[in-house]
């Protein structure tokens, strides 16, 4: 398992592809596989542990994540032989030198930085999966879609929410939490405000100024322990994207703990939202506005339940190995 290194596998707060990649981990050795897993080497895992970095590079400014991801990569193909697969988790890097791979690659693709690194993907020998519908590019050829799992043990149902909204992800225009705040403040909810602040400006300029810890309160980066809690107890998430997100870890937490998502009709959202059962796609803030009403009256355990069936991680181990049965049996060329 060739995993990302920004940060720890599983990681201490934000890192959904680190969360992703450690919950197949431990899935797949839960299963009986033999998983060694290249990631920073303060990782927790049941899997054995490889790697070069001591800790991830976004907790550590002296470390270039350019010039240490290429050593990662570096190492994990120079021992590809000693392995039946190598899963890579870590986008288009590991592609660019996929020929050095002496055994079959499967690369899930976490969505697309931008069209110009798409001649890694094109070039490559890999075969690709896809995390949603919505995020398949019709340059590429692709072995499965398999959405994301969650670790449903760590999002226990909560039955009865506060009164609360929230939103739960980056700080960043991308992910709409200026618009967050203001559907709150025209629904009449206080609004509470996790994530890491991903861009700087947008953050002092539209957030902070609006954040007076009563109406709308800002907890920063949260990690797993308070998780639950913090989406449990809202009345809804309010996920107001404003770019075509390939899926949404957040959403499907939050499901799990019962709690409905109203959500802009954007990119992977109406293959993960049940529109009328585990929550309502808007397209705009108005109509985030009207939802809330409406989300306060779906049935949390019928959320939950759904969210259980279609995301829990055991479906997601399901689908992986089926696919890597079929890579292996050589059902399937590879995806050029």
């Amino acid at each position: 398992m060739l995993g990302p290194i920004a940060w720890r596998t599983p990681p201490r707060h934000y890192g959904p592809w680190e969360l992703v990649t450690s919950l197949l981990t431990e899935g797949l050795v839960a299963r009986g596989i033999d998983v060694t897993l290249f990631a920073t080497l303060d990782s927790h895992t049941t899997a054995k542990l490889q790697g070069v970095s001591r800790h991830g590079y976004a907790d550590d400014p002296s470390m270039d994540g350019r010039v240490w991801e290429a050593m990662h990569v570096a190492h994990v193909l120079s021992r590809s032989n000693e392995f039946d697969l190598v899963h890579n988790q870590l986008d288009w890097l590991p592609l660019a030198f996929a020929d050095h791979c002496a055994v079959p690659m499967v690369t899930t693709i976490h969505g697309f930085s931008g069209a110009g690194i798409l001649p890694a993907y094109k070039r490559a020998r890999s075969h690709y999966v896809a995390i949603s519908q919505a995020d398949r590019s019709p340059d590429l050829d692709y072995i499965a879609t398999i959405y994301h799992g969650v670790d449903l043990a760590t999002l226990p149902f909560a039955a009865v929410p506060g009164d609360n909204l929230v939103v739960f992800g980056r700080i960043h225009p991308d992910k709409g939490t200026a618009d967050a705040i203001t559907i709150a403040r025209e629904a009449g909810r206080r609004l509470v405000i996790c994530g890491i602040v991903q861009d700087d400006r947008y953050f002092a300029e539209q957030i902070e100024p609006q954040v007076d810890g009563d109406r709308v309160r800002y907890l920063g980066s949260i990690g797993p322990a308070e998780r639950a809690e913090v989406l449990g107890s809202a009345v809804a998430l309010l996920h107001p994207i404003a770019f075509e997100e390939p899926f949404g870890l957040s959403v499907v937490e939050a499901m799990a703990c019962g709690t409905p998502v109203i959500a802009y009709r954007r990119g992977s959202m109406p293959e993960v939202v049940d529109d009328g059962v585990t929550g309502y796609l808007v397209d705009d803030a108005a109509g985030a506005v009207a939802a809330v009403s409406q989300a306060v009256r779906l049935d949390r355990a019928a959320v939950s339940a759904r969210a259980a069936s279609r995301f829990g991680a055991d479906r997601m181990v399901d689908d992986y190995l089926r696919t890597y049965e079929q890579i292996l049996s050589g059902a399937s060329g590879s995806s050029r």
